[in-house]
């Protein structure tokens, strides 16, 4: 519970309604007490922290004059959402984010009215409110609408897509453009440049509004000003972009300085049709390590606000530290690998790789789409491109992978990060269904590595495979396998067979691989390490099916349509009426929760796999040992 003596203000808010009865002069003191508040809830139970402490001045503004949740306030991607929730009814529950149970991470239409639209992925703000001001337009409903936008989500080019539409149409669409110069790593590409020469020309428009403002209107000279004046912005100020889409454009103003924030406010707010207002902020405002440190701060684990983080070495490497040694490695031996990143970089590895190999680094923004036919056109050209991307975020790429690889069969290698359950982060970032959409697609090859010595070896076969190929591996770390140096290839479709037992075999794609041994150990089974989801080993699959009563199929990958699915469709065109039981991701979307509590819930960690084994067939159950206690 918040504490009443340390934050009077906050403490009396349990709704924007709250926060609308305060006088205007209060809120400077409030962001005050909001953002304290949110240093000490992050530092104790983790979560995104710095783009929170970049709005705190902005959220309040909004909640204060806007009339939320009638009107709509759709955020962008979510990071920046905690003031948010903890003005809109979630104040005492904010230590729960991300946890079992506890708040989502992003805006959540379940969660609350004032979560108008549901987030977590980027650029997808300015569509969701221009549909909702042309709903409330065609209703007849008076509401405002409100988009807020990082600078970071403008290099999504679905943003564009938005700006280009809603210039067109008679919505009443605010746009805030909010400009921190970060996404999750520094912005990248020309727009970011456009805003940096937007900034430094404030002063320009300072020097021209007071020229007009002392100039009688309709006067000869003010005329002639009026007529230049596009032409001096298109000179000087790239802000023309979004008045060529047909927003009113307005800023740039400081987002830190509230009484300004405010009236900026207030005087678009009645204003009618598109526009927009660009608000200057810095991600981590308050907290001087987040200022210095934006990066590292974007999202954090429980710290000492007085220490703040300190970092630990890892107990042994995560999936995405084999990557990153593994495309370095590769790349030293091959001068055509190119390492290309949808603004990833930190996330999937390729820190190092930027930092060895500058001239074949390309971060290409929040531009899935754009990533993957870039690499394409690259592998026309004889070059080897990496894309190392979340398995969430090829999702957005889908077409481009179809149309673009896979029908030219270009030799592009995916290196898909975030595989399966990813944890607190919530349904958003899962990976659930990569294995099901990849392993439709003709000339594809679809790999599935156990463990992280295995990842190594796959992301070798795949990139020596001359096509497209791609590797899905989980987040966070393995059983521990010892990584050998050298750069070796498995080869294409051959599984392994890890136990051999009998009555039953466990067939594990992927992680899954350690607790299906442990269960085969317990009931005596054969466990085999699929490794490949396409090409499936098919002689193997029809050597167990016919030496064994019964297939287990194990993925960290929905049920529907996944690596089991293959293994029943062979046995189906090969006639063979072997009883299989698939065990993966439900037909649902888990919510935010660490990784084994979400692989507890699907049942597909060792508890989870004997239970359901042993539920289809009783008779598989190991005998008693002999002089064993019993019960009671």
């Amino acid at each position: 519970m918040i504490d009443p003596a340390r934050y009077p203000r906050l403490a009396r808010i349990d709704s924007p309604q709250d926060l609308r009865r305060l006088d205007e002069r209060e809120l400077p003191e409030l962001a005050r007490e909001l953002r304290e508040y949110l240093i000490e809830s992050v530092a104790g139970a983790g979560g995104h922290f710095g783009a929170g402490l970049g709005v705190v001045e902005l959220t309040v503004a909004l909640h204060y004059l806007f009339a939320t949740p009638e009107d709509r306030l759709v955020w962008d991607v979510g990071h920046q959402c905690y003031p948010h929730k903890i003005l809109t009814g979630r104040r005492d529950r904010i230590s729960t984010i991300k946890q079992k149970g506890g708040l989502a991470p992003f805006p959540k239409r379940e969660e609350s009215a004032y979560d108008t639209f549901g987030v977590g992925h980027s650029s997808t703000s300015i569509s969701a409110a221009l549909g909702m001001a042309i709903a409330a337009q065609r209703r007849g409903e008076a509401r405002k609408i409100v988009a807020v936008i990082g600078d970071g989500g403008l290099t999504g080019g679905m943003a564009y897509e938005a700006l280009h539409h809603g210039g067109d149409v008679d919505a009443d669409l605010l746009v805030i453009l909010n400009d921190n110069q970060m996404s999750i790593s520094e912005n990248v590409g020309a727009l970011p440049k456009m805003l940096a020469r937007l900034m430094t020309s404030r002063r320009l428009n300072a020097m021209r509004e007071g020229a007009k403002r002392r100039l009688k209107r309709d006067s000869l000279l003010w005329r002639f000003l009026k007529r230049w004046e596009e032409h001096l912005k298109g000179m000087f100020v790239p802000s023309t972009l979004f008045e060529e889409f047909g927003f009113h454009y307005f800023g740039p103003i400081d987002g830190h300085d509230l009484p300004l924030l405010l009236h900026s406010l207030k005087t678009v707010k009645d204003l009618s049709g598109p526009r927009l207002l660009h608000v200057v902020t810095t991600k981590g405002k308050g907290y001087p390590p987040a200022e210095r440190e934006q990066i590292e701060y974007h999202a954090v684990g429980p710290f000492d606000p007085a220490l703040g983080l300190v970092k630990k070495p890892p107990a042994r490497q995560s999936y995405t530290d084999v990557f990153s040694q593994w495309l370095c490695d590769m790349a030293a031996s091959d001068p055509h690998l190119i390492g290309i990143t949808p603004a990833m970089r930190e996330g999937s590895g390729l820190v190092r790789f930027s930092r060895e190999f500058p001239q074949r680094y390309f971060d290409v923004g929040i531009a899935e789409q754009h990533a993957v036919t870039l690499a394409a056109g690259m592998a026309c050209e004889g070059m080897k491109p990496v894309v190392a991307i979340y398995s969430t975020f090829l999702q957005r790429a889908y077409d481009q992978l179809i149309h673009d690889v896979a029908i030219q069969n270009l030799d592009v290698t995916f290196a898909i990060d975030r595989g399966g359950v990813v944890g607190p982060d919530g349904a958003t970032h899962a990976g659930s269904f990569d294995l099901t959409y990849l392993r439709c697609i003709p000339n594809l090859l679809v790999a599935a590595p156990a463990d992280e010595n295995e990842c190594r070896q796959l992301l070798t076969t795949a990139y020596r495979h001359p096509g497209p190929a791609a590797v899905r591996y989980p987040r966070g770390t393995g059983p521990g396998a010892k990584i050998e140096p050298e750069l070796k290839a498995l080869p294409i479709g051959k599984a392994e067979l890890r136990r051999r037992g009998a009555g039953l075999a466990l067939l594990a794609f992927g992680a899954p691989l350690a607790a299906a041994l442990e269960v085969g150990a317990e009931l005596g089974a054969s466990v085999a390490n699929m490794r490949f989801v396409k090409p499936l080993d098919e002689a193997l699959v029809l050597e167990l099916a016919r030496t064994h009563a019964a297939l287990v199929t194990i993925e960290d990958n929905a049920v529907a349509g996944g690596a089991g699915s293959a293994v029943a469709e062979l046995l189906a065109t090969r006639n063979l009426p072997v009883p299989l039981l698939h065990l993966g991701l439900p037909d649902r979307f888990l919510e935010h929760a660490s990784r084994e509590q979400l692989l507890a819930e699907a049942g597909i960690d060792a508890a989870g796999i004997r239970a359901a084994v042993l539920a289809r067939w009783p008779q598989f159950a190991p005998a008693p040992r002999i002089g064993a206690r019993s019960a009671g």
